[in-house]
């Protein structure tokens, strides 16, 4: 069943439980699914469906660092909840050595199209990449501070 199947199987099953807190949130979801589809004229796969539910979970972790700033504790709760539903969704999460690994193997993929050990000017080509072994795999934040690591001489 494809991701975006499943989602559209899971609201239904909120609205019958009579769940509004995760209802409104898996409605947000298919709604920015939706959004891109018109945008786009394409039909989305569930690569794309797992970029879209990271951007929605990036988005509720800045809300809930910024509500906590402001000391808004109610607001905090709410877009945790919100998080916790959309993190549901995603693919299960790489391990530290796991990820260190898969960044090792981009490294030396691009080292043998260069023909030598990239350095951190070729940061954008081992991010490239990176990026698209790696996505819904692992944090975009973690892979770039595991691929600086590793491209340090």
């Amino acid at each position: 069943m494809a991701l975006k199947d499943q989602i559209t199987d899971d609201m239904k099953t909120a609205m019958r439980a009579k769940d509004s807190a995760r209802l409104g949130t898996i409605r947000l979801l298919l709604a920015a699914c939706k959004q891109r589809e018109i945008d786009e004229r394409i039909t989305l796969d569930d690569a794309a469906v797992v970029a879209i539910i990271d951007k929605l979970v990036k988005q509720r972790k800045d809300s809930i660092a910024a509500f906590a700033a402001a000391q808004r504790q109610d607001l905090v709760e709410k877009e945790g909840a919100e998080m916790r539903v959309l993190e549901a969704y995603l693919p299960q999460r790489l391990e530290a050595s796991e990820l260190q690994a898969a960044v090792e193997a981009v490294v030396t993929q691009v080292a043998a199209e260069l023909g030598r050990k990239p350095t951190a000017g070729d940061m954008g080509k081992v991010m490239a990449l990176a990026k698209a072994a790696l996505a819904g795999k692992a944090e975009m934040s973690q892979v770039s501070a595991a691929v600086k690591a590793a491209l340090q001489p």
